[in-house]
């Protein structure tokens, strides 16, 4: 059985969002969701070559390490699986955002490329 450690990116009242690692290495993500009282959602993002063992496994790592911890009385865990490949993570940064306003204010541009 694999050792996974979960390092929490983001956290709401209602929601938690978790890199999942290995060994150093992120092999997933999980967004844990608390919606109605006893009630919590989840979408798991695992590698394509994740087997259903290895599913089962984590989502009882995710449930006993993050969700009971946080809604021990808990009725219901369900939990969406995404398998694949990580596209990239995006970010739009304000500071280039702000430069590229500029840019064309001065310009007397309105930001689009010329068709």
């Amino acid at each position: 059985m694999a050792e996974y450690q979960f390092e929490r990116d983001a956290r709401t009242p209602y929601s938690e969002a978790y890199t999942i690692e290995e060994s150093g290495d992120a092999v997933g993500r999980v967004d844990i969701h608390f919606t109605l009282p006893g009630i919590v959602q989840a979408t798991l993002c695992v590698p394509a070559d994740f087997d259903e063992d290895e599913i089962q496994d984590l989502i009882g790592e995710i449930d006993e390490r993050l969700v009971l911890t946080t809604d021990p009385d808990r009725d219901d865990f369900v939990v969406t699986v995404w398998r694949g490949s990580q596209a990239g993570v995006y970010s739009e940064d304000e500071e280039e955002e702000e430069d590229e306003e500029e840019e064309d204010a001065e310009s007397g541009g309105n930001g689009r490329s010329p068709a």
